[in-house]
C-alpha cells in the first residue's frame, strides 16, 4: 500500500500560508531544491486543491524557459511524470498532462487509490490536507520549516485535530531551513 504524504513549507510558528507576504522560504537554494527533488521523485500522484494546482502547474512548462538550472529541469520532469488530481468545484479545465478534476474530496476513493497505487501520493495545500487529516488518511508529514515567524495565516495543521507523531528524519540546511519528517503512530 502506498503512503499519503502531506508536505509544505511552513513558518517557524506553523503557518503554511502567511496572512501577509511570504514565508521567507529558503527553499529556492539549489541544495534544498535538489533534496526536495530526490525526496519526491518516487511520488506517483499529487492531490491538489485548485489554488495549489494553479501554483504548481508552472512545472508543466518550466523546462521550456531559457537558462533553467539542472535541479529545476529535473523537478519539472518528475512533476510531469506524475499523475495529478485537482479537487475543485470551480475549475473548468486543466492545462497539464496526466491531470484530472474531481469535484469533491472522497476519503473512500483516496483510500482505494492508496491501496492500489504502486507509488506514494502527496496531498498538497492546507485546506485539502485538513480534509485528508480529518479522515485519517495521512501517513507522513514532511515539514520544511523556515526561519520566519509570520504571526498569522493558514496553519499547516488544522485546528481541532490531535495527532501523535513519531520523528523519523530531520535535516538542517545552511539557509536555516529545517526539514522534519514525521510518521503517524
Amino acid at each position: 500500500m502506498a503512503k499519503l504524504i502531506y508536505s509544505m513549507i511552513t513558518s517557524l510558528d506553523g503557518y503554511a500560508e502567511a496572512a501577509e507576504g511570504d514565508l521567507g522560504t529558503g527553499a529556492e537554494v539549489p541544495e534544498v531544491h535538489t533534496f526536495i527533488n530526490d525526496l519526491f521523485r518516487p511520488v506517483g500522484t499529487y492531490l491538489y486543491g485548485r489554488r495549489m494546482y494553479e501554483t504548481m502547474v508552472y512545472w508543466e512548462t518550466a523546462h521550456t524557459l531559457p537558462d533553467r538550472p539542472p535541479h529545476i529541469l529535473q523537478y519539472a520532469r518528475d512533476w510531469q511524470a506524475a499523475e495529478k488530481i485537482v479537487y475543485s468545484t470551480t475549475l473548468e479545465s486543466v492545462s497539464s498532462e496526466k491531470t484530472r478534476i474531481e469535484r469533491t474530496f472522497d476519503p473512500d476513493a483516496v483510500r482505494k487509490l492508496k491501496a492500489e497505487a504502486d507509488h506514494d501520493l502527496t496531498v498538497d495545500g492546507p485546506n485539502l490536507a485538513a480534509q485528508a487529516i480529518a479522515a485519517g488518511l495521512v501517513d507522513e508529514y514532511h515539514l520544511f520549516i523556515t526561519t520566519s515567524v509570520v504571526g498569522g495565516g493558514k496553519r499547516f495543521f488544522p485546528d481541532g485535530v490531535r495527532l501523535d507523531l513519531e520523528l523519523v528524519e530531520e535535516r538542517a540546511f545552511d539557509s536555516g531551513l529545517i526539514y522534519a519528517r514525521y510518521r503517524t503512530r
